[in-house]
């Protein structure tokens, strides 16, 4: 039998809960006879007992149905339990499977197999250590802890010492004591340097967006130039709308966009269709020869070679001749639904402002209540706009460009050298350009531009991972043109340290090394101790800080909290790919739509998705297209895959391997009683568990 070690476990309080009774069947009528207790000693002296002075007392048929429903409870839950455990296994290899036969065998390692082979190892030595320790716990070698600071290793005398493996592992210990724990420590003091100075970035903006909401700092039109009489000269606006095989959405998109409020002679559209699907191209070529006869400056653009991704896409549009005749280009991706005022909102602001180079308008997104993840992400976007974007906007006159709803001035782009198709970021790349040839940019918090988050982790995870490669890799390409600039030291820091380096690089390090990697290896190397405040305190208040744009998520705090950790095994492994230049960081995947034209649309949607587009509708449409039958035939024939292949949900290795990890860890805290290590590790690791076997993207509503 194990020491009674003394151990404060989570779950272990020294509380007496109700009072011992002997029960006894001498009649029909049952009679209850307290043997401890207060109410035993108010019964031997004759006196009433304390629990009958407020009450009626409780019979012995009422004691024996709170029994017999507590041991209903205690049963269903471990059949509960043991029902989860027994179809986990099984659950997982029949993802792995799926996952096999749909990827196919033999092609080479898939994107982050060398993290994914750098956490299973850790898996494997975590597992390893875990049964040592295990083994030492039952055999009474472990540690004592007086108190919470100073753990004191207990080494047996030499008469105790019985058989090689205690002098083994007394001889690990020593050795995870002088060789492995100062790493572990250098490496944890580093990473928490680095997350407190991330917390004060995050600090200071909020104090920054707070402060332009008491001051009501905002950028403002003098006047009201569309008022009658005023006599504003509407300038020449080009407004594009690059797309790529996207059915859901580019009917809204073009509807939108044409009902802009602006005079027809005054503006022109470019629909930059780079779809691949023909079926596709001539549904986009249809409802953009409606919009034509209805009298709106509309032309459809498809590029033979299909080359650069967007940057591509849009530079070739703006090759075209007749662009030189505009002044202004407002981009939107094909999900986007400016309302009719947009322009009205939008360039005015440039007006008697020749350094203004560009004006991003706000995401507002019609689906951030469908699921889980769709309230999570609304969370980290709500905080990206309101704060970041509107304090550096406010104060530098600088931010990324978001890449869509937002109107530049031609002018400012050609003189920073266009779209270069040189990485995933292209909005990013132009808006340092731009910044380091002088341009000024603003952000209007209060225009708002309709769209869609991704709704399954899938889409998330691709989306992430681009947004987090691109920066790093646009990194190494600008530091020599940020270094040598011609602009003050104080832009060339914010830009290097700031822009880069803390708010794209440091994040995403120090949340996986420090969550999911030290946190860890410190329960199997308890020497290495992380202080709870930068496992609890500081992550809650930081999370607190995230959640204030958007209040009404406060209810998500702690799933926010664990997602993030979560999300930081993609955005890490984005991040190396970028920095290091790997075959992931030059790759873009267009972000799946669902097709939401408004809140209102979240069940029509999925009864829209479900229908596919018959022949009848596309001659409908293009009633002189004869070659349209043949080509949806063909693409029928080849698209033919089982509804429940399509539908089934993915496995992601390393999420689910570092869920295996941190669960290993949970246990291993057990044995040292550590119970806020326990209970992060295990939230942490069901966390990861639900993302590894593609559940967070469920439907809630």
């Amino acid at each position: 039998m194990a020491p009674g070690l003394g151990l404060a476990y989570p779950w272990g309080r020294d509380v007496r809960r109700g009072t011992p009774v002997v029960v006894t069947m001498e009649n029909p009528n049952y009679s209850v006879v307290e043997i401890d207790g207060p109410e035993a000693e108010a019964l031997r002296a004759g006196g009433v007992p304390p629990t009958m002075d407020k009450g009626r007392g409780r019979s012995a048929k009422q004691f024996t149905w709170v029994l017999l429903l507590r041991a209903h409870r205690a049963a269903g839950c471990l059949a509960s339990l043991v029902a989860v455990t027994w179809a986990l296994p099984s659950a997982v290899a029949k993802r792995f499977r799926r996952a096999a036969a749909a990827e196919g065998l033999g092609h080479g390692h898939g994107r982050g197999w060398l993290l994914y082979r750098f956490i299973k190892g850790l898996l494997a030595l975590s597992v390893l250590a875990l049964t040592v320790e295990l083994a030492a716990y039952w055999k009474g070698w472990h540690f004592q802890r007086p108190n919470l600071t100073v753990p004191e290793l207990h080494v047996p005398e030499v008469e105790d010492i019985q058989g090689w493996l205690h002098t083994a592992y007394l001889a690990w210990m020593s050795f995870r004591a002088d060789y492995i724990r100062r790493p572990i420590e250098f490496l944890s003091k580093v990473c928490i340097l680095l997350f407190v100075v991330q917390s004060l970035d995050r600090l200071v903006l909020c104090i920054g967006c707070s402060w332009i909401k008491l001051r009501k700092i905002k950028p403002r039109i003098e006047g009201d130039p569309f008022r009658e009489g005023s006599g504003y000269l509407h300038p020449m606006v080009l407004v594009q709308i690059p797309m790529c095989n996207e059915k859901e959405v580019y009917e809204q998109s073009i509807s939108a966009v044409c009902q802009l409020d602006w005079p027809r002679d005054k503006f022109l559209i470019q629909v930059l269709d780079d779809s691949s699907d023909e079926s596709i191209q001539m549904l986009i070529k249809a409802e953009v020869s409606k919009w034509n006869q209805q009298g709106v400056n509309i032309i459809y653009r498809h590029r033979v070679l299909r080359t650069g991704y967007k940057a591509g896409n849009l530079n070739s549009a703006m090759s075209c001749d007749y662009v030189k005749n505009f002044e202004f280009v407002a981009i939107f991706d094909a999900d986007f639904q400016p309302s009719p005022d947009f322009l009205k909102k939008t360039i005015p602001h440039f007006e008697g402002n020749p350094e203004l180079g560009l004006v991003q308008a706000r995401w507002s997104f019609v689906n951030k209540d469908e699921n889980l993840l769709t309230r999570l992400q609304n969370i980290n976007l709500c905080f990206h706009f309101e704060v970041e974007q509107q304090v550096n906007g406010v104060f530098l006159n600088f931010f990324g460009f978001n890449g869509t709803a937002g109107v530049w001035r031609i002018q400012a782009l050609e003189e920073s050298g266009g779209w270069l198709e040189r990485t995933t970021v292209e909005d990013m790349d132009i808006a340092v350009r731009a910044h380091l040839n002088g341009w000024k940019f603003i952000f209007l918090n209060d225009v708002k531009v309709l769209c869609e988050v991704p709704e399954s982790y899938e889409a998330y995870r691709k989306q992430q991972h681009r947004w987090h490669s691109g920066p790093m890799h646009l990194f190494r390409l600008c530091l020599p043109d940020i270094i040598t600039a011609k602009i003050s030291t104080w832009k060339k820091a914010n830009l290097i340290l700031l822009f880069f380096l803390l708010r794209k690089l440091i994040l995403p390090f120090y949340s996986f090394t420090l969550f999911c990697v030290i946190l860890p290896l410190t329960m199997f190397v308890p020497e290495a101790e992380l202080p709870v405040w930068v496992i609890c305190y500081v992550p809650v208040c930081m999370s607190f800080l995230n959640i204030l744009p958007s209040p009404g998520s406060f209810p998500f705090i702690v799933p926010y909290l664990l997602f993030e950790n979560t999300m930081s095994v993609t955005k890490f492994n984005a991040m190396v790919s970028g920095l290091f230049k790997l075959g992931s960081s030059y790759e873009w995947v267009v972000t799946k739509k669902s097709g939401r034209s408004s809140e209102l649309d979240l069940l029509t949607s999925a009864e829209k998705n479900r229908k596919c587009i018959t022949l009848p509708q596309l001659q409908k449409r293009l009633p002189e297209n004869s070659e349209l039958i043949e080509i949806n035939a063909r693409k029928e024939q080849r698209e033919k895959v089982p509804d429940d292949a399509k539908k089934a949900n993915k496995i992601y290795k390393k999420e689910l391997a570092l869920s295996l990890l941190l669960l290993t860890a949970a246990t291993r805290s057990l044995l040292s009683a550590q119970g806020i290590h326990f209970y992060f590790l295990l939230f942490q690791g069901v966390s990861f568990l639900a993302v590894g076997l593609d559940l967070i993207g469920e439907q809630i509503s």
